[in-house]
């Protein structure tokens, strides 16, 4: 009898490291110590609450990828409950091993234990096999997120003001910083009087 060479365990402390360097495109933007040290504030919280799970995969033994499992809502607008599957990463050595079916049957059989009828997962813009991936498991496109730093968003939404809007706006500053001018004349003023 041949032995099954993927496994799954719930993910420790002492994994967080690897986690790290797996989750290194998805975690906030912060020195390796600080990535692990979140990441270890997550594996605690995950292990403390029922509704969460974050699992490894191993590969004959070696880590191979993960996937983090949450209860949430659609959205919210919709509460109606889902199982998140955030991150669900295989390490380019393991993939077409059956690492990432494992992660993606672990969060469908998350979802069934707690009676949730729907499951959520995700995979970067960009990664056409990872997209590809998730179609064939039946998961479809729902919405498109789209992110960008927030004084880049001021700077597009001013740009896409109307012209006259722009240049009262423009008046209106300009009418501020000409009265503080005034204002810090009149105080020399004062001050050399």
């Amino acid at each position: 009898m041949s032995r099954a060479l993927v496994s799954l365990r719930t993910a420790r402390v002492e994994d967080a490291p690897f986690l790290a360097d797996l989750w290194s495109d998805a975690l906030r933007r912060a020195d390796r110590q600080e990535q692990v040290a979140d990441l270890e504030v997550i594996l605690k919280q995950a292990c403390a609450s029922p509704e969460q799970r974050v699992l490894l995969a191993e590969y004959d033994g070696e880590p191979a990828g993960a996937v983090f499992l949450r209860v949430g809502t659609m959205g919210p607008l919709n509460l109606e409950p889902m199982v998140q599957a955030y991150s669900p990463h295989v390490l380019p050595a393991f993939r077409r091993h059956g690492v990432g079916r494992i992660l993606m049957e672990a969060a469908v059989s998350f979802a069934e234990e707690l009676g949730i009828g729907h499951v959520l997962a995700g995979a970067t813009s960009g990664s056409r096999d990872a997209n590809r991936f998730m179609a064939r498991l039946g998961l479809g496109p729902q919405v498109t997120v789209r992110l960008a730093p927030t004084h880049l968003v001021r700077a597009k939404i001013e740009a896409q003001r109307p012209a006259a809007e722009r240049l009262a706006g423009g008046r209106q500053l300009g009418s501020l910083l000409a009265a503080r001018r005034s204002m810090r004349r009149a105080a020399e003023l004062d001050e050399r009087a």
